[in-house]
């Protein structure tokens, strides 16, 4: 599988752009009601933890966190969380996410890669990830993200 890269451009600092990537405040708005649970030092666990199946502690994705460099990088294996595996494999790909001033904005990347080639999430993350990066660009220019409607 090919990886899944993204960039945009986010009329916001790179302070501004990091705290939604990481701060639990910002990440809940962007990412369903979910945040990051890590201590934010590499070789040790991250999760993305809010509302689902398993009640309001349900494990969406985790993973070990490869790169924590503040303003400018943030990389991290990824797994499905338990709820979404329904008795398939559970394979790992990587997270990377790069922040590069540019002018007044700031460039975001976003690279999703290592992917196995039997990993059935790839299709489900190439359109969410559309979703998730409007969402931080709204969150961060505007102080609000974007209402996509019921995902029923």
């Amino acid at each position: 599988m090919k990886e899944l890269k993204y960039e945009i451009y986010i009329g916001g600092t790179p302070k501004q752009v990091w705290d939604s990537l990481i701060s639990p405040e910002y990440v809940q708005q962007i990412y369903y009601g979910s945040i990051i649970r890590s201590s934010f030092k590499e070789g040790e666990l991250l999760e993305y933890v809010g509302p689902g199946a398993e009640g309001e502690e349900t494990v969406h994705v985790y993973g070990t966190l490869l790169e924590y460099d503040p303003l400018k990088a943030l990389r991290f294996t990824h797994k499905a969380g338990p709820s979404y595996l329904k008795g398939r494999e559970n394979y790992e790909s990587r997270i990377s996410w790069l922040l590069e001033p540019i002018g007044q904005c700031t460039k975001l990347s976003l690279i999703h890669d290592e992917w196995h080639p039997d990993d059935p999430s790839y299709e489900a993350s190439d359109n969410a990830w559309w979703h998730i990066l409007s969402n931080t660009k709204t969150l961060v220019e505007t102080g609000r993200t974007l209402d996509f409607g019921s995902p029923n």
